[in-house]
């Protein structure tokens, strides 16, 4: 074989390996870049998701300690969010988030809380806060970008 016929093989074998490399690493780049904007898409639908869940089941919770007629149309909102977060959460998330709702609402069938009844309870360290647990597992539940 003539010597010019390698060294026109290995040029052009060597041009072939060094493209296949370059769309190679050009594809990764690209599936990993998408996967990382998905992720952090996802992560954003929950904060938003959990952000105004958090906002109503407070002032419907709130509401809940001083008067004793619920508004139907919150109740209603914060269990369109629930069944939201069946579809995007976990069940420990789930759970909690129905254990707000529980909470909310057998505060109504309470006794009505004066300022400083809550104010005294606030004082000696009673736990009023329905949404702890739930803060919570939101908080343990953030993906981290090392599982991408």
């Amino acid at each position: 074989m003539d010597i010019a016929y390698i060294s026109a093989l290995s040029a052009l074998a060597g041009s072939v390996v060094g493209s296949a490399t370059s769309g190679l690493t050009t594809w990764l780049s690209q599936r990993f870049q998408a996967k990382a904007e998905r992720l952090a898409h996802e992560m954003l639908r929950r904060q938003n998701l959990y952000r105004d869940f958090i906002t109503a089941a407070s002032k419907t919770y709130a509401e809940a300690l001083l008067v004793n007629e619920p508004k139907i149309d919150e109740l209603i909102g914060l269990f369109a969010m629930i069944s939201r977060m069946r579809a995007l959460s976990s069940p420990r998330i789930v759970a909690c988030a129905e254990k707000v709702l529980s909470k909310t609402t057998s505060a109504y069938f309470q006794p009505n809380r004066t300022v400083p009844e809550l104010h005294e309870l606030v004082q000696n360290g009673a736990s009023i806060d329905p949404l702890k647990d739930f803060a919570e597992a939101v908080r343990e539940e953030r993906p981290s970008f090392s599982a991408i």
